[in-house]
């Protein structure tokens, strides 16, 4: 599969001096969507589902400090991530080799039974990849982000590669939005709202500041938290003990706050450290700048039965969903 999606083709995945689209390319759905900004919520949305897994949040918790080093650990997963999506062939790799090693140095020790466990164990990696890729497809169409169904399986699929760098069997991690709800059907009676875990709740509720930005952070960031707690499914909001709005006032909400962030220019929003969008359209041309747009027009292109032109995966614009 990831060789499918490396390959060349129209939309600027040739243009730029090496021409290389890395492993998804400016076909696929993750390029288009990882470039939204309501990822940052998504993002949030991600550390509350991941910290209800009993030993993935020990993992955090036993071999770093979250509450000093929350804000970096957020900032290095958003980095990953935009390596793995808009970097070379060869920086994706290296990320991955980077993280492989990183985890085969850490363990943590079972709160209940006192045994020993590494955290690179795929239990675990699978448990933090599917609620990230389940965080990221759920807020992003919740928000109205354009996502036929079909979409969103083939997104599901083409972050097979991302399992596959932090160290999983691509064999067995889900390939459409099935396949993953049916794995959190599975772990459900495997999660709980640990200390560990309303630690990390604590710290995304509030987390410490100057004391001069404390109303700052009580009126954006109160706001920014709130929402990504109030799209998790109701069971987590029953495993944490904190009621959320009601599902239409938090889509409602959800909806408004992509609207305003959508409205802030894409080349001000890609020009921020570390610019993995910029270098990524320098290096394959103007073309390759992701937009929902692109996603709007290859639906309504598959839609009308035109698909000329068309690869067999096309890494899921044009409709893929499978492997």
């Amino acid at each position: 599969m990831a060789a499918a999606i490396r390959r060349g083709g129209p939309d600027g995945e040739r243009g730029g001096p090496d021409g290389d689209p890395g492993l998804y390319g400016p076909r696929s759905v993750t390029w288009q969507m990882h470039g939204d900004p309501v990822m940052w919520i998504a993002g949030v949305r991600a550390l509350y589902l991941q910290a209800l897994h009993p030993l993935a949040v020990r993992g955090v918790t036993q071999n770093s400090d979250f509450r000093k080093d929350a804000w970096g650990r957020l900032l290095r997963t958003a980095r990953f991530v935009a390596t793995i999506t808009y970097g070379t062939t060869e920086a994706a790799e290296r990320a991955g080799a980077k993280v492989r090693g990183i985890h085969r140095r850490l363990s943590l020790t079972d709160p209940v039974t006192g045994a020993r466990h590494g955290v690179d164990e795929p239990e675990l990696l699978l448990w933090v990849h599917c609620a990230e890729i389940d965080s990221y497809l759920h807020v992003m169409r919740r928000s109205g982000y354009p996502l036929t169904d079909a979409q969103a399986d083939a997104y599901v699929a083409e972050n097979v590669v991302s399992a596959r760098l932090v160290g999983l069997d691509p064999a067995g991690v889900p390939a459409d939005t099935a396949a993953l709800a049916a794995y959190f059907a599975a772990v459900r009676p495997e999660l709980a709202a640990t200390p560990d875990a309303r630690q990390v709740d604590a710290f995304l509720r509030r987390p410490p500041v100057h004391a001069l930005l404390v109303p700052a952070r009580e009126a954006i960031w109160g706001r920014f938290a709130s929402l990504a707690y109030g799209t998790l499914p109701p069971y987590a909001h029953a495993l944490y003990g904190r009621p959320a709005p009601p599902p239409r006032v938090v889509t409602r909400r959800l909806r408004a706050m992509g609207g305003a962030l959508r409205c802030i220019p894409p080349a001000a929003r890609w020009q921020l450290p570390p610019k993995h969008i910029m270098r990524a359209v320098e290096r394959l041309g103007p073309g390759s700048r992701p937009s929902p747009y692109k996603l709007r027009r290859n639906a309504a292109i598959l839609d009308s039965g035109d698909a000329t032109g068309v690869r067999p995966f096309a890494a899921g614009l044009h409709g893929g969903g499978g492997s």
